[in-house]
């Protein structure tokens, strides 16, 4: 008696024949463009299904599977790729960057690799000393960990650039750093007060301001700033997608995105010179009706075929590190001071709702546990107040999270969007955050692991410029909870780490699902646009804290090669 096939035996044949099913407009026998053959490809499909080759035209994938190639799919002008065991996977897509102003900050005093004190004032003091022709100095990246209280003083910053108004962004981008020349020319003075929802630091003797500003106080010193001309943010965004390019990512999040930006995007893909795809969610000033006007006008302007203005960034609170994020428990050292929100319950709820109701995706900053749970309730009063839709709201970096708001992420259909590189057991979190918790609180921060198992939707981003836009490096750290390519220290927080297939998805399919672009991207099936990364080893063959040693050698959006090593 011969016995008959299983459902289950059947099921990896009837996966690869789904895989290759054609679809709508995709003929399988015509030649392809480009073929990717004798590699490891990982799908990320639904099955986490395994291939050796895949053929490309027209932008689309048109087989996924062996080597052994339907006939008619290698023709005269195909052009076949010996991967020679390289990994091949779907192109990384970033849920939360600033590719614009992060692409600018690299044309001015950059100093996110400032691992020092000393190293961050010499290179302020080269970058003065190197453009005497500047009116004003600005950079970004200086680590808060490498000054008392991460409040650096305006003397300081005076001894470095003595001659002109001097301005430096915190790495976080919640403080900045101004010398005595600057605030001058932002008038800002004892007598100066705190605007709502910022803190300009003082003297604890004088009273004068010290030199930092955070929150919404640093507003006082931008609107004196030079204005930026339209050909700076053209070259941020090219110098940013280069980089971009350079580690696989083909499609982002662009997480705070002005008018100025939107036109740089806009005008690189009219001119056909934007290799990414573009989600931005909006920034627009002002409230209410005018507020509303502006962004639909935006979104209607602003349109094309690789650039998708559908979302709208919120801040909800600041950082734990300056003591501004929104807690539901007072910091330890802060005398009863649980930081404050930056909206109101009614407030945000309101506003919530009114952007729900108009179609909009809400993408909103929140750190804390007050912070987290205001606008997890604000979704759910918009979720009862309107009619249902796939609105796929997210809540971005999600550092202290409490254990009861856990499970309303997949009720409500809120995407949790973290940094993984950020669980890497830093000064960041052992000098300036863990000390404001204590242990019990601190073992809820950026609990990925807990979101993963509580089925919700979990996507990931660099928030670069605030730390690395390289995937590899947050995948490795998301796996081990070091810095990359440290194996000796003890990994920090252990029970909140993740596997490899779960940090690729949220670089891949789940970070597709965040952007409203799954159908068409995120994992490699037939029938779906052949935006591709290949690296030059199988991530599931070398050692964890190898990952972040791995290279991209390629990266194709819609089957055209972008980035080349």
């Amino acid at each position: 008696m011969i016995a008959r096939p299983t459902y289950f035996a059947l099921l990896p044949l009837l996966v690869a024949a789904c895989r290759n099913a054609p679809r709508a407009g995709v003929d399988a026998m015509a030649p392809a463009d480009l073929v990717l053959r004798n590699g490891a490809v990982y799908t990320v499909d639904a099955a986490r299904s395994w291939a050796t080759a895949i053929a490309i035209r027209g932008g689309r994938v048109v087989y996924v599977g062996n080597d052994s190639l339907p006939a008619g799919l290698v023709g005269s002008r195909t052009e076949v790729v010996d991967l020679a065991g390289r990994m091949v996977l779907p192109g990384f897509q970033d849920a939360h960057v600033h590719p614009v102003s992060s692409g600018i900050e690299l044309g001015e005093c950059d100093i996110n690799a400032a691992a020092t004190r000393v190293q961050a004032t010499d290179s302020i003091r080269a970058c003065a000393r190197a453009r005497p022709d500047l009116a004003w100095i600005r950079g970004a990246g200086w680590q808060l960990p490498l000054f008392p209280d991460g409040n650096p003083s305006k003397r300081l910053l005076d001894s470095l650039v003595p001659d002109r108004p001097a301005l430096m962004w915190a790495a976080d981008g919640h403080s900045a750093w101004l010398n005595s020349r600057a605030l001058a020319a932002a008038n800002i003075t004892r007598e100066t007060p705190d605007p709502p929802g910022g803190r300009i630091e003082r003297d604890q003797h004088t009273g004068e301001p010290s030199g930092t500003l955070r929150e919404t106080a640093t507003a006082l010193a931008e609107r004196v700033l030079p204005p930026r001309a339209p050909v700076e943010y053209a070259q941020g965004l090219s110098r940013a997608q280069r980089l971009a390019a350079s580690f696989g990512i083909t499609s982002l999040f662009a997480a705070n995105a002005d008018e100025a930006e939107l036109r740089a995007f806009v005008d690189a893909d009219r001119a056909g010179r934007l290799d990414l795809r573009v989600v931005a969610a909006l920034v627009a000033p002002g409230h209410g009706d005018t507020m509303l006007a502006r962004l639909r006008d935006w979104r209607a302007r602003y349109a094309t075929r690789r650039v998708r203005p559908i979302a709208v960034k919120l801040f909800q609170d600041g950082v734990i590190e300056a003591r501004t994020a929104a807690m539901l428990a007072p910091y330890l050292d802060r005398r009863g001071d649980a930081g404050t929100p930056l909206r109101q319950q009614a407030a945000l709820d309101t506003l919530v709702a009114a952007l729900d109701r108009d179609g909009f995706q809400i993408h909103v900053h929140a750190i804390g546990d007050r912070a987290i749970r205001m606008t997890l309730d604000a979704v759910e009063h918009a979720r009862a107040s309107n009619p249902p839709r796939d609105s796929r709201h997210a809540i971005a970096h999600l550092e202290l999270v409490d254990s009861t708001d856990v499970p309303r992420f997949r009720r409500l259909g809120v995407v949790a969007n973290f940094e993984p590189l950020w669980a890497n057991g830093d000064e960041y979190l052992t000098r300036m955050t863990e000390p404001a918790l204590g242990r019990a609180r601190s073992r809820w921060l950026y609990p990925i692991a807990t979101l993963v198992r509580s089925g919700a939707i979990v996507s990931a981003g660099s928030d670069w410029s605030v730390s690395s836009l390289n995937p590899l490096d947050a995948i490795e750290t998301g796996i081990t909870h070091r810095d990359p390519g440290d194996s000796t220290a003890t990994p920090w927080h252990p029970g909140e780490r993740v596997d490899l297939p779960t940090m690729i998805a949220l670089y891949t399919i789940n970070a597709a699902w965040a952007l409203h672009q799954d159908r068409e991207t995120g994992s490699i099936e037939r029938g779906k646009l052949a935006d591709l990364v290949v690296l030059d080893r199988n991530l599931f063959e070398i050692p964890v804290e190898h990952i972040h040693t791995a290279r991209v050698v390629r990266t194709l959006v819609e089957g055209k090669t972008v980035f080349s090593r």
